[in-house]
């Protein structure tokens, strides 16, 4: 038995150096340059791409029905975001330019919010750009409301 045992194994090492010599050499495959290089291609695509990656963000105008959509990761910052509302919700063509918009005056009466992951409804502009547009899932813009500071006057001057 011990010989049929030996035997065996010798078979089993003479099978695996044939298929061993059957196998396609390393180098057949894409090289690890090649590898890096598509990955460099992929992380640098164009904003199509990277729009796929980052979802949308919900734009809700209050007492509106229709909301819109905003890939906030096209944007530059809180200026381009503010260009983008303007034109979605503004029907003026009253141009402000690049230096006198921003959120505050965007879409005028009201004020510009977001909602973050955790449902907080918070105030747009107070983060810095990139983590605003990591955190946000809806931006909501609410109506200014209007606070009465006029007095209330009792009687007048009549009852002298």
């Amino acid at each position: 038995m011990s010989s049929s045992a030996g035997g065996g194994a010798a078979s089993a090492s003479a099978s695996f150096e044939q298929h061993a010599k059957r196998r396609p050499p390393a180098s057949s495959g894409p090289s690890q340059q090649q590898q890096h290089r598509k990955l460099l291609r992929l992380s640098v695509q164009d904003d199509d791409v990277a729009a796929g990656v980052v979802p949308p963000v919900t734009v809700v105008l209050d007492g509106r029905c229709i909301c819109h959509r905003v890939h906030l990761n096209l944007h530059t910052g809180y200026r381009s975001l503010a260009g983008a509302l303007r034109r979605l919700f503004v029907d003026t063509d009253d141009d402000l330019g690049e230096d006198g918009l921003d959120l505050a005056n965007a879409i005028p009466g009201h004020v510009v919010a977001y909602e973050d992951m955790e449902d907080d409804l918070l105030l747009a502009g107070d983060l810095k750009w990139n983590d605003f547009v990591r955190v946000a899932k809806r931006i909501r813009i609410i109506p200014v409301k209007k606070t009465s500071r006029t007095k209330k006057c009792g009687g007048g001057g009549l009852d002298n």
